[in-house]
């Protein structure tokens, strides 16, 4: 068995965060008392809103910029902030549904074999840090994909990324050097 032989690794997408705009002022008191399944946070100055299908929690400030999360692939997290910006509409807001972008997406990816963490930390030595006094996992940093992974030693990485390719390209680049230090 060599690091170069294709080993087929399922990537299980957890949490996609996306944003929008609507282009129009929203009273979050009218969204609090017509909407449905919305807790009002009036300290913090935003609404939640919950939607069962696709399941997504969006963030709605006054100012229209809105936050969803709970998707589970880029497609559904557009499906679901559509599916909000027509709720808003339907509340009798003006909304224009513009500036989508997915900003963060996590990601569980579980490999075939244990790995030793201080070796791996050693021979990776810029890119990862291991405190385990701190933390379990040895996080690494690949900076040319903006990508995040925490490796376990179980063999589980938990890998955050700005989108789904991102991610996908960070498992790739990462199996190599935990092939380097399995158990």
């Amino acid at each position: 068995m060599d690091a170069e032989s294709d080993v087929a690794l399922d990537i299980l997408i957890t949490n996609v965060v996306c944003v929008f705009r609507t282009r129009c002022h929203l009273n979050l008191r009218k969204i609090a008392l017509e909407g449905a399944n919305v807790i009002y946070k009036r300290d913090v100055g935003k609404v939640l809103m919950k939607l069962r299908k696709p399941r997504i929690t969006a963030t709605i400030w006054s100012s229209g910029k809105v936050i969803c999360t709970g998707a589970t692939s880029e497609e559904e997290a557009k499906f679901g902030a559509r599916r909000l910006a027509r709720s808003l509409q339907k509340l009798g807001f003006q909304v224009i549904f513009t500036d989508f972008k997915v900003v963060n997406v996590l990601a569980v990816c579980n490999m075939p074999f244990e790995i030793r963490l201080p070796e791996f930390t050693k021979n990776n030595r810029p890119h990862a840090s291991y405190e385990p006094e701190l933390h379990p996992a040895v996080c690494y940093r690949i900076k040319t994909l903006r990508a995040t992974l925490q490796i376990f030693s179980t063999g589980s990485i938990t890998v955050t990324g700005p989108n789904v390719k991102a991610v996908a390209s960070a498992v790739e680049q990462i199996y190599p050097f935990v092939f380097e230090s399995r158990k």
